[in-house]
Parts: C-alpha cells; structure tokens; sequence
C-alpha cells in the first residue's frame, strides 16, 4: 500500500518559542506550583530568608498539590504559615507522626491544610490540600542560615531545584512512601520521597522566579559582591535576579568581607526581643539549654543564653612535617556527564600534582565498579606515578549508575594498610560484593602513625542512601581526614557536608568551572596537616553547658574556627580562652573577649546543628537518640527529620478529601545532557529509577508507558511506582543480597509503650570491631612508651563509638573513659593495657556473659524480632 506524505509549508505550522519534545500546554495551565519568591536578608555572617511558594488549582475538582525542593543544608526552618481566601493559619511544629495524623484528618472532614517535612539535610516536602477550583494558596517558610567564610570571602547559597538522585537496593514491597517516581528499596526505604519527576527541557510554563537578597556588612568591611551562575541587577544593597530565570541551578552570592576574631553573647531574653531572621555579624541568638541527659533545662531571663565564637586562624607556618597517605576517589557514574566529568577530572589531577616524594597515594574511579590507578596498595608519589595517574584520569568518562558505598569502604581499606584489592575492585566485577565484613587488615601501627591519613571524595553526591553510607562507614573514619569536593549546580550539599563533618574535613562545593581553581585551592591546603590540633574551649565569667557546644575541630589555613553553643551566667562580658597545640606539639592559646548581641538567629543555627549533630549519631545506629531529637526540635521550634510543621484551617471548604492529586514535577537541573534519543516521556512518570537514562541515553519507552500518563498526575495511592528499564550502561551483575539500612530508614517504633527505642545494631554485629580492635592492641604492645599511650587515648574513641552503637555499654563506656587519660604520665600505662586486652578478650570471646547482659529484649543489642512494632517515622500517623 502506498501512503502519500504531503509537506506542510512554513506558515502552516509555526513552532512555540522554547517549547521541547512532549510538552503540553493547556489554557487553564497544568502544573499547580505558579511561582516561588525568596527574599534573604544578610547581616554579616547570617541570613535570614523567606521562600514563598504558590499554588493554583487550575482543575475542575478540588487538589492536593505536592512539591519536593531543596534548602540550604544548614539552615533552621522556624516558622511556615499557609494563607488562602483572606485566612491566615500559623503552622505548628509537632512530632511528625503526629503531625501527619493532623494533616490526614483535616483533609478527610473537608478543611484546608499544609505540611512542611524534611527528608534530607536539604530536601523537604511541602503537601497543600484541599485546594479547591481556581483558588489560590500561599504557603510561607522562614528560616536562618550561616554563611561560611574563608579566605576573606563569605558565601550566600541558595539551592532551587532537587536534582535526580541514584538509588541502590532492592525494591520493597508494599505502597510507597511518597509519591516520586523512583521506588522505595532496601537501601533507601524513602526513595520516592526525595525522586520528583522531571520536566523535559524547554517546557513551555515554568515555575516564575523571584529572588532578592539585602546586604547588610555589619560593620565587617563589604569589598565586593559577585553573583556566579545567574544575571543579577543591584539597588543600592539589594541583589535582584532578573525575570526569565528558572528553577535548575543553586543561586550563589560571593561576598568579599573584612572578618575578625570576636564572641558574641545572646541572653535568652535578648534573642526573644528579636525578630525572625535577625543576626549579627556573628550570627548571634539564643535558645534553650540541654543537660547532659538531654532533657531540656528552664530558662531563667538574663541567666542563660547562646554563644558564638568566630576565631581567626593564626599564621601559617609553610612547613609541613608530616608525610600523607591520600587516597582520592573520583565518582564517574552517569549524572557526572558533560562539564562536572571535565571538572571532577581537573580537580583529581590537581590534587595529585599537589603530592611530594614523601607522601603515598591511591587514585579510585567508581560507578557501578571501582577501579584503580595502580594495582596493590597506595604507592610513593613519585613523578612518574603521579603521571600514570593524571593519565588514567583523563581517560575516565561518565558512565553507571551512583554506588558510592564499595568505593569508600575500599577507600578506608587502603588508608588502614590493607593493600590488596577487594573483590571487585580494578576487574570491572560488581561492587555490591564489598560487604562491610571486609574488614581492613593489620598493618605496622609505629609506620603508620607519623603519617596523615587522607580520604578525598570527588563527586556531585546524587545518592539516596545517605543513611546507609554513614552508618556503615562512620565508626571507621576515626584518624582519618575525609575532604568533599562536590561538583554539581544542584549539589547533594547536606550529605557531603555530613561526611566531611565526621571526617573532620572539609567540603568544597564547585558550581562551575570557573570557580574550580579557587576551590581546589582551599582542598590543596587541608590536605596538609592544621595549623592547630586539640582545640578545647575554656570559659571565663560564664559555664558552658553540657552536651551543647559544636564540634570544635581544628584550626586550618585561611579558615575561621566557628564554634556555638549554650552559657550560663548574668554577666554579659564573659570570656573564651581557646586553647590547643600546633603541628610542632607546642602549647597554643587565645583569649576572646565576649560582647552583647541581639537577635534570635543565632539559637536557630545552633539548635538546627546540634540536631543535625544528633541526627548523624542517629543515622551512625545510635537510635536511643530519636526522642531526645524529637524534644530538642520542638523545645527550640526548628524543624528536622522526626518533626514537621503542620497548618490546618477551621473552616470546612468540601466534602471529603481532595479528588485530584499532583506531584510538583521539578525542572532538569542546568548543565546536566540530554540524551541524542530521548523518548517522548510526559512530567510525572516515572524516570530514571537508576538516573542513568536521563543522562546519557536510554532505550526507547515502552508502549503505553510513560508516554501514555498524563502531565504530573500522581500514581494512585497505594500503587507502587513503576520502574523503567534501565539503560544498557547502568546494568551491572545481579547485587548479592543488601542488608536494608540501619539509619533513619528504618527506624521503628518497640512493641509496647514506654519501652524506649531500641538500637538496630546488636552486639553481634560490633563483635568484629572488637576482635580488630584487640588483634590491633596484640600487635601495638612492642610499641615505645610514648606511641602505646597515644594508641590507647585513639582507641578510647573507637570504643565509645562502639559503645553507642549497641545503645550504650557499661563496661566498654568505662573502660573508654578511663583510657581517655592514657597520656597523663601519672597514669600507669601497664595497668591500663591490662585492662583493655582482659575486657576486649572477654567480650569477643564467647556468646557468654559478656554479650548476655546486652541482648535482653527491650534493651541493647535485642533480636530483630522484638522491634517488629515500630514503623518508618515518615510512615507514621
């Protein structure tokens, strides 16, 4: 049969301007997200933000509108209020089952309602219900965040849009958690909370934009404002980004600042006359203290308040007398395509041009496999091993999907002195067969300890299973410096600040080339030893309270030390003596005098980082944590992951729930490359269970697939996602089977009221660390005096770690807290060995009375049958 073609001439068929394969337009538009307005107000090193998003309903039936976005990873969410037809409701802060119950009734008798919960350190979901034809709601969040600042130049990041995200792990059965279009798994139970589907590029009606930034220097010296990814006008002090823009890149505010030395004081009382989003240059503000116990303490007006300490580094000393091992690991999975994988390469490259003769290295590339530069171990840093590796990395290009687990458990392997490679590692084998029992070997500790101990991470950190990662390498990054380089416009902040922070290094988000070279500047100088070690605060004219003070670290070039907590004490002009000890071993110390200051943003940004402090413990397996979390974030009203704000009207505005309901799809995030074959996919199906298909190509869409759905209509309740194939690169050998994740993944409630929560690593599970840690101490004894005392105050902190894994153990606790004082020479060094070698022999030895005490039901280390009772806590309701 012949079909004749006829041609359609040029004005019988006009293309829309910037319209895109398979986008729709209808006249009552199809998307409910009509705009998003942020308005942050900098004063010196804090910003105070409001985000404004709007809803429409542009149906027939009434609507539950849905949309997952980012927010800075440490900024403190401390009100949301929805507004719609003339009515204004305040939202409430509760625990999150709680507050999801709410939301859940409110709907089904017919009232309006919003929720706000976080997922992630800088993914959150907003639900509005209930929205009927034609109205529109406003729905508002108001929060704080630090700026950091190094180098003379502070930054103001602001993210807009959740870029898609790998997730590893089996599907799990049952409805899903949200409504994303990836499916939950065992390694991230809440996968389709975080994975938004995305809009095709050039659909015609995107989100409208607005975002104004106010500068205020606060008497800091402002030098210079620069805007890196986006067209700005400035009036006077206030940056305005110009219409048209899209919500697909971070928005980044480089301000050149004259910074100091200075402490900040903030009664609780002065915080509480402050208004939403105020700070100093310091950030100050205040809130409710924490015992020791974490129950809350009452505040009494003028007696209690918050602190912030910002400490400028002293002089650098140019020599370094340390040698490094340095093992650098290159994610090269699919979402790294185009410019990041050029970026990623050139900062691997730099990093190893910085390496000396002294110094020893690895370089590891991983997407679905892991492989090396080099094969055994790490190698001297010679020229010539330094040029193999630059070679092999300007070989590498983006391919697989994202499994990050295997990569840093080798990575770890070879910093403890384990040289030969794991399974799967340089062969192109499945790296899902790196298991955590692939315990490090033993090596000589007297070689080892003159040398620094290097983890550097290149990657964009699009992963799911955060969670899983943290708590299966946590408790092994003692003694190791991990540094992040995150290479992304829409950049997994949260979780790579989270790693860096229990490496006790460094995260350097890279937006763009052009800012790659001042980026691997700062990196270059970490991976150096600090300037000063040990640093441990002394008070003068206050008391610090307890359990409430950041993570001091250590003193690096260039870098403020930034440290916040909790004061007791009427005098507003306290001191702090910071004290520690330079690279040589000497004494160093100096003594900040404190100032008033006013204003509550301070206590949000302490609180939101003890919680998140809290949070990583929880996630590290320490779940006796998560009421105490629960407490902590409604005591100061900062939101966080076992918590959400909720919003609920009075007034009846339907019958029932809402008829129709829509998942937000979420713009491509710029930079990122479209396949050459894209299939017709519409917004809101289901894409990229394993990222790679948007990326680099995929194969075609089945029939009556995605091609068939409607623009972002949510799955039906209860039906799990459907899952596309994956594309031919992202295959890789069936996984041995995955231990679902410990974290916040699946937490769940005991059986029986009362009962506390029960910690998800049982004794048998850190039965191994223990045999490690005493075949470890066996081999250390031949050591000289001086290094056995320095391994037994290192290994007190292994064993407190270990110590609250299981939820917390007397004897291992005591015996941590008696080793801690290894070092004092008035300590008897024989005694204490002793005693570590008889404890660690008994507890690894049988299944006796050692582990007896610690695996009774309801208490550390109970069975997994005698949690069944408890659910996922975004399940709850």
């Amino acid at each position: 049969m012949t079909v004749p073609i006829t041609p359609l001439r040029p004005e019988e068929c006009r293309p829309v301007p910037d319209a895109g394969l398979g986008a729709l337009e209808t006249e009552k538009g199809n998307l409910p997200l009509e705009s998003v307005d942020v308005a942050a107000h900098v004063t010196g090193l804090v910003a105070g933000v409001e985000v404004v998003q709007t809803f429409r309903n542009a149906f027939d039936v009434s609507l539950e509108a849905t949309y997952v976005f980012p927010l800075p990873p440490r900024a403190a969410v401390t009100a949301f209020r929805m507004e719609a037809d003339d009515r204004v409701v305040d939202g409430v802060l509760k625990e999150r089952g709680q507050a999801r119950a709410d939301y859940d009734r409110a709907l089904a008798e017919g009232r309006r309602a919003a929720i706000a919960e976080e997922d992630r350190p800088d993914v959150f979901t907003i639900r509005v219900g209930n929205i009927v034809p034609g109205e529109r709601v406003l729905v508002r969040l108001t929060l704080s965040q630090p700026l950091p600042y190094e180098d003379g130049s502070a930054e103001f990041r602001f993210p807009l849009v959740v870029a898609p995200r790998y997730i590893p792990g089996a599907p799990l059965p049952g409805p899903p958690a949200g409504g994303g279009v990836a499916p939950d798994t065992d390694a991230v139970p809440d996968a389709s909370r975080i994975t938004p589907p995305v809009l095709l590029p050039g659909f015609p009606h995107p989100v409208r934009l607005s975002l104004a930034a106010t500068i205020d220097p606060a008497g800091l010296g402002l030098r210079e404002v620069r805007s890196s990814l986006h067209e700005v006008d400035r009036e006077g002090d206030t940056i305005r980004l110009r219409p048209g823009e899209r919500l697909d890149r971070d928005f980044i505010l480089r301000l050149a600042f004259d910074a100091s030395s200075s402490l900040a004081l903030v009664p609780d009382d002065a915080a509480d006359a402050g208004s939403p989003g105020e700070g100093t240059a310091d950030g100050s503000g205040s809130g409710p203290a924490e015992d020791t116990a974490g129950d809350t303490v009452k505040d009494v007006a003028g007696a209690e308040g918050t602190f912030v300490l910002t400490l400028l580094p002293p002089q650098e000393d140019a020599t370094r007398t340390a040698s490094r091992d340095v093992v650098l690991l290159l994610d090269r999975s699919g979402s790294m395509t185009g410019w990041k994988m050029v970026a990623a390469r050139r900062a691997a490259a730099r990093i190893v041009d910085t390496l000396t003769r002294h110094d020893r290295f690895a370089v590891l590339s991983f997407d679905s496999v892991v492989e090396r530069a080099f094969s055994g171990g790490l190698v001297d840093a010679g020229d010539r091993n330094r040029y193999r590796a630059v070679e092999h990395l300007s070989r590498l290009d983006a391919r697989g999907g994202t499994e990050m687990l295997a990569p840093l458990q080798e990575a770890l392997r070879l910093l403890d002195g384990h040289d030969a490679p794991a399974p799967g590692a340089a062969t192109g084998t499945d790296t899902s067969r790196l298991h955590e029992d692939d315990r490090p070997g033993e090596s000589g500790l007297s070689r080892e300890q003159a040398r620094d101990r290097v983890l550097v991470l290149v990657t964009d950190g699009q992963v799911g299973n955060e969670d899983e990662i943290l708590e299966r390498i946590g408790a092994r990054l003692h003694g190791v410096r991990v540094h992040t380089v995150g290479i992304d416009r829409a950049v997994n902040a949260g979780f790579l600040g989270r790693l860096a922070l229990l490496g006790s290094g460094r995260c350097e988000l890279v937006e763009s080339e052009d800012r790659l070279d001042a980026a691997m500047e700062h990196i270059h100088r970490r991976i150096g030893s600090p300037l000063v070690t040990d640093v441990a605060l002394k008070a003068e004219g206050m008391d610090l309270v307890a359990d409430t003070v950041t993570h001091a670290g250590s003193l690096y070039p260039g870098v403020p030390l930034v440290v916040s907590g909790r004061y007791r004490g009427r005098r507003p002009d306290g001191a702090l003596t910071v004290q520690g000890r330079t690279a040589d071993g000497r004494p160093w110390e100096e003594r900040i005098e404190g100032r008033p200051a006013h204003g509550p943003a301070a206590r949000a940004v302490w609180a939101r980082a003890h919680l998140r402090g809290l949070e990583d413990r929880y996630a590290m397996g320490d779940h006796s944590l998560e009421q105490r979390i629960v407490d902590t974030s409604l005591r100061f009203g900062v939101l966080c992951r076992f918590t959400a704000f909720v919003a609920v009207d009075t007034r009846v505005t339907g019958e029932g729930g809402p008829e129709h309901r829509v998942i937000q799809p979420v713009e491509p995030p710029s930079g990122w490359e479209m396949p050459t074959a894209m299939p017709m996919m519409a917004a809101g199906a289901p894409m990229m269970a394993k990222m790679a298909a948007f990326t680099t190509g995929g194969p075609e869409t089945p029939s009556g697939s995605a091609a068939d759905r409607p623009i972002a209509a949510a799955p039906p309740p209860g039906a799990p996602p459907a899952v596309p194939p994956a594309p031919p690169y992202a295959a890789a050998p069936a996984p041995a089977p995955r231990r679902a994740s410990r974290g916040f993944s699946i937490g769940r409630f005991l059986p029986h009221p009362g009962a506390g929560t029960a910690p998800v690593t049982g004794f048998e599970g850190i039965r191994p660390l223990l045999a490690e840690e005493l075949t470890k101490l066996v081999q250390a004894e031949s050591l000289p005096e001086r290094e056995r005392r320095r391994y037994l105050a290192d290994l007190a902190s292994r064993l407190r770690v270990v110590a609250q894994m299981v939820g917390g153990h007397p004897d291992l606790a005591a015996l941590a807290a008696d080793l801690e004082r290894a070092e004092w020479a008035e300590v008897s060094l024989d005694d204490l060995w002793r005693r570590a070698a008889d404890l660690l022999t008994a507890l690894t030895g049988s299944s006796g009375s050692a582990s007896a005490g610690s695996t009774s039901p309801g208490s550390p280390g109970s069975a997994p049958g005698a949690e069944e009772g408890r659910r996922p806590f975004w399940k709850r309701s």
